[in-house]
């Protein structure tokens, strides 16, 4: 059974990212080929990148990297949650992520990105440019939430049969993607 850990990206007092990661949780566990964790960047707690070596040695000094590390080691596969911030990934997103190397190379990860006027899908951009630098696969669908369409007042998640359609399709070429990707991750 493929691991699928959905990734929360935004660390910001007051964010609306908890409910759609939830919403994305809770959908994902109405299947039966996948195993779904809630992983959220803010519980992490890690300073800005602090390893005296490249993440590609693998060779952590902090007990926070090492934790990091066995956290993200875990899984098959990811779906980032993340909204746009100017463009682009929140920082801490982008910190946690380069934190590591082996730990994301031949997995696959979706993006589920919100945002104002364009849902977020700069940031999902972004996202797969870092994912390709890591070894990892992106997989084509991806949700992209309006803050002005999709939220009530920008503050409350309403997601609609599309939305929920389009996260399926994510999941099921996620699953797909991770058991291709299976015997590279094997060594």
């Amino acid at each position: 059974m493929t691991k699928i850990g959905i990734i929360l990206g935004s660390t910001r007092p007051g964010r609306v990212g908890p409910q759609v990661a939830a919403w994305a949780v809770e959908t994902a566990k109405k299947r039966d080929d996948a195993e779904i964790e809630l992983i959220d960047v803010a519980d992490h707690e890690l300073p800005l990148f602090d390893e005296p070596r490249s993440p590609l040695l693998g060779d952590y000094e902090h007990a926070h990297t090492r934790a990091w590390s066995a956290r993200i080691s875990e899984f098959d596969a990811y779906v980032f949650v993340t909204p746009e911030y100017n463009r682009s990934i929140p920082p801490a997103l982008k910190n946690a992520i380069d934190y590591l190397y082996r730990e994301w190379n031949n997995k696959v990860a979706g993006v589920v990105s919100y945002g104002s006027t364009a849902g977020g899908a700069r940031a999902a951009e972004q996202l797969r440019l870092v994912a390709g630098a890591l070894h990892m696969a992106t997989v084509r669908t991806e949700v992209n939430l309006s803050l002005a369409t999709d939220f009530e007042a920008y503050t409350m998640f309403t997601p609609g049969e599309r939305q929920t359609a389009m996260l399926q399709q994510l999941l099921t070429e996620v699953v797909t993607w991770a058991d291709a990707l299976a015997p590279l991750r094997r060594g």
